[in-house]
């Protein structure tokens, strides 16, 4: 099935988001938030089993370095801006009874949303993901060290051409078992070409502070919403130890294994995380 791209214009900023199955689902909305340098196609093989099944889905593109229509200097690029730009795109579609999807530093900017409004949407799904401290993992927290470094990001961005380089443990070689070249290519092409891109990248990752998400973690507690961990079970970043260390914080949580799969689980075994979306949204 293909997607339909739109463009919507938030009070933190203008994004782009792809819809996925009927506009007249008996089904909740699934909502998708991904995470830094990866665009809605993270979700893609996930959100055509939902649709296939008569779910409704909504991927934005939030803007982390995948985008194409920049963020700017007047907005806040932080991981809670970018969290205010996800509770506004629920608000502005009218999906608080969806249920939500995250992944990777997409996780972590959830917790922010959540922090803000623990009930802002129905359900929760979260995938292998950023909590507590580890905000980002080793060897990203190195890599996003060496990217809010302006005269080094294009260089970098520009090395990532080589495949071998690109699907090494610095490009995606632990977040994906099974990569597929050209998505792994066309994630970067933003911020190859686009210095504004390259600024906001700059800016959220200069945000980035394990402390403060350390503080807010354990306030997850507060979340009385069903919660499913769907996680990669061969993830080295965020290991299976970690996300039952995460779950474990929600008064209501469920955890599944999803062996073979690492950080992007839902490019690995997309029908593992729908198989859970369509049982989390009926939790409720």
């Amino acid at each position: 099935m293909t997607a339909t791209i739109t463009t919507i214009t938030l009070p933190s900023g203008t994004i782009e988001y792809a819809t996925y199955g009927p506009e007249d689902s008996d089904h909740p909305p699934v909502v998708f938030v991904h995470g830094v340098a990866v665009d809605h196609r993270l979700w893609q093989p996930v959100a055509e089993l939902l649709a296939d099944a008569g779910y409704r889905c909504y991927a934005p593109t939030l803007p982390l370095g995948s985008h194409h229509i920049p963020w700017g200097s007047q907005a806040d690029r932080s991981p809670r801006g970018a969290a205010t730009l996800v509770r506004e795109f629920v608000a502005e579609l009218n999906l608080s009874d969806a249920t939500l999807v995250a992944n990777d530093t997409g996780g972590a900017v959830t917790q922010f949303a959540l922090d803000a409004d623990p009930e802002f949407v129905r359900a929760l799904v979260f995938t292998n993901c950023d909590a507590f401290d580890l905000f980002p993992p080793q060897p990203f927290r190195l890599l996003f060290a060496l990217l809010r470094q302006r005269p080094l990001l294009k260089p970098l961005i520009e090395s990532m051409r080589f495949r071998a380089l690109r699907h090494s443990p610095l490009g995606v070689g632990l977040l994906l078992a099974h990569p597929d070249p050209d998505l792994t290519w066309s994630v970067f092409q933003p911020l190859r070409t686009d210095a504004r891109i390259r600024d906001d990248l700059i800016a959220f990752l200069k945000k980035i502070d394990p402390a403060e998400l350390a503080a807010v973690t354990p306030r997850m507690s507060r979340v009385t919403l069903p919660v499913t961990m769907v996680w990669g079970a061969d993830d080295r970043c965020f290991t299976p130890e970690h996300g039952r260390r995460f779950a474990a914080v929600f008064g209501d949580s469920r955890f599944i294994d999803v062996p073979g799969a690492r950080t992007f689980v839902s490019l690995d075994e997309p029908a593992a995380v729908a198989d859970a979306i369509v049982a989390a949204s009926t939790r409720v």
